[in-house]
């Protein structure tokens, strides 16, 4: 089995600053594509920043120059910064890998979500 532990959100005033950190562990071979998620309330979920397995990321237009996701391959985590934080980034984040085990079974694996509200 694989746990991803989120940690880093919270309440923030707008223009303000929070770090997500997500942190892989348990049966793990090798990890894929890893990155955030986040769904507001009434919407869909949506790809806020991830890595590849190429180590390519992919931020959403939405979240350009103002996240900036980077990684510790040493700790398979992943880290969110996020700046200039606006009250349309108000959702449950979460963090998801795409995994192969140890038996070399490939899955996909969400954390438990963390809420970010921003507002003043």
């Amino acid at each position: 089995q694989v746990q991803l532990v989120e940690s880093g959100g919270g309440l923030v005033q707008p223009g303000g600053s929070l770090r997500l950190s997500c942190a892989a562990s348990g049966n793990i071979l090798r990890i894929y594509n890893m990155g955030w998620y986040r769904q507001a309330p009434g919407k869909q979920r949506e790809l806020v920043a991830g890595f590849s397995s190429s180590g390519v990321t992919n931020d959403a237009d939405s979240v350009k120059g103002r996240f900036s996701i980077y990684r510790d391959n040493l700790k398979d985590t992943v880290y969110l910064p996020m700046d200039s934080l606006k009250p349309e980034d108000t959702a449950v984040y979460y963090c998801n890998a795409d995994v192969t085990n140890r038996y070399y079974i490939r899955s996909d694996y969400w954390g438990q979500g963390t809420q970010v509200t921003v507002s003043s």
